[in-house]
């Protein structure tokens, strides 16, 4: 697996398009992923330290996570079936450890909001992975 960090979020409103680029840690291959408008304004909002007066969906999920006693892992971006990627969420619990299938988009919200790592499966990374 490969480890990444989130190295921008791009928000076109003309082409109403929204990237995730991942970025390899410690090399120099990045890898884009189309996300919805709603999870890539709530991973900006969050890293800009914006607090809503309510919680948001992500911010609902982790105080699910921090109030069950879990924490979340690691994500990995696992698989990619025709151009749609998929995520897994690796948890912690009492119980031992739970993977739940998830949009990247979601576990990415949800990863920087817990400092989670963000992991993608090399053989995802290398259909679609681009060099700097």
């Amino acid at each position: 697996m490969i480890a990444v960090d989130l190295s921008k979020i791009i928000i076109d409103e003309q082409k109403q398009e929204q990237i995730i680029v991942l970025k390899e840690k410690g090399g120099s291959k990045i890898l884009p992923i189309v996300i919805g408008l709603n999870e890539a304004l709530a991973v900006r909002m969050y890293l800009n330290g914006f607090v809503p007066p309510r919680p948001l969906t992500h911010d609902l999920m982790k105080c699910l996570i921090d109030s069950l006693e879990v924490s979340l892992e690691k994500v990995v971006i696992n698989k990619l079936v025709d151009y749609t990627f998929h995520a897994e969420l690796f948890l912690k619990t009492k119980e031992g450890l739970k993977i739940i299938d998830a949009r990247p988009s979601d576990s990415i919200a949800l990863a920087v909001r817990t400092n989670s790592p963000v992991f993608v499966r090399e053989e995802v990374f290398m259909k679609l992975g681009q060099g700097l």
